[in-house]
């Protein structure tokens, strides 16, 4: 259904790379659900470069984990060549190159959306990127920096002419970071001037809104990102409704236990009990959205050290709850 170069997928919907969220239990778990391609956490090719740690934990896979792909965020040749030299030791199949990310601490060093302000740069580097790379590149760009320079189509082209096999763009600006609207029209005067793939992203938060981004902008495929937190079911809900046009009703209460306990487990499995009750926390919060009575058993959440304390909160979930919309 949608093919990057030698890349072929079944499916167009990806799960977008998310700084601290995207790990490999989270991505194995988006697979169980109608989620093909899932994306590493964005890398930062200056500490790859370095050999981090952290970083090289970051790029754990394995056979279910796959297709795979990968983003390498920056701005220097110099980092960006070895990181490519050190990312030929690692398996993955598509490799995405970031020039989208709006945070302040990654703009000051000129990286991310701070390449829209640079398209020619942004074109030199990725040629650096795919005369070294063994897998299909892509990048990411937003509409533009702020509402007076939207350039995503000045800087799309660019990127295609560097030799890119397809193109994700989110449809805000840099200024708006993931707030306001995203911009429809934006994305397929990028979609239109383009002759690869464009992969859009903004706001694909239900199967109704994934709908209207594939209706108003003929993207090729679409890039989960927040709408998957809390809810690994928004790739089959999708896939329900643009196939058959029916909304398959919300998952109980129970069913969201079982989802949030396995997704737990698979923490647990790849970083210990330790460090992985306290990753997870934050997720408690987004698989509980929507329930009643929820404010202090999200306090306790916040504190939990052990498995033990989660599951019976979960039972404390599940005593109180009958799933509907938070005012």
């Amino acid at each position: 259904m949608l093919k990057i170069d030698t890349l072929k997928l079944s499916s167009n919907l990806i799960l977008s790379p998310m700084a601290g969220i995207t790990d490999l239990p989270f991505r194995t778990l988006n697979h169980t659900f109608g989620c093909e391609l899932a994306f590493v956490e964005m890398i930062n090719a200056r500490s790859l470069g370095h050999k981090s740690k952290k970083t090289q934990h970051m790029l754990s896979t394995n056979l279910k984990d796959k297709p795979l792909g990968l983003q390498l965020l920056g701005c220097e040749p110099k980092f960006i060549q070895r990181a490519m030299d050190i990312l030929q030791e690692y398996e993955f199949d598509v490799l995405d190159f970031n020039a989208a990310c709006p945070a302040k601490k990654v703009t000051r060093r000129g990286e991310g959306a701070s390449l829209l302000k640079e398209p020619k740069k942004l074109n030199q580097l990725l040629k650096l990127i795919i005369k070294n790379s063994k897998v299909p590149v892509t990048a990411k760009i937003r509409a533009g920096w702020d509402k007076d320079s939207l350039n995503a189509k000045e800087a799309a082209l660019y990127a295609q002419d560097a030799g890119i096999k397809a193109l994700f763009i989110h449809g805000r600006s840099k200024t708006q970071g993931y707030s306001g609207s995203v911009d429809y029209k934006i994305i397929k005067s990028v979609k239109d001037a383009l002759t690869i793939p464009v992969i859009a992203s903004g706001d694909i938060l239900s199967a109704q809104l994934a709908k209207r981004m594939f209706d108003e902008t003929g993207c090729d495929g679409i890039a989960v990102a927040r709408g998957a937190l809390g809810n690994p079911w928004i790739f089959r809900e999708i896939q329900e409704f643009i196939k058959n046009g029916k909304i398959i009703p919300r998952p109980s209460p129970q069913e969201i236990m079982r989802t949030m306990l396995k997704h737990l487990d698979l923490c647990i499995d790849f970083y210990g009990e330790k460090v992985g009750v306290v990753i997870f926390r934050k997720f408690i919060a987004w698989y509980t959205k929507g329930f009643r009575k929820i404010r202090p058993l999200r306090e306790k959440a916040s504190r939990v050290k052990t498995k033990e304390e989660i599951l019976t909160l979960s039972e404390e979930f599940l005593s109180v709850n009958t799933r509907e919309k938070e005012n």
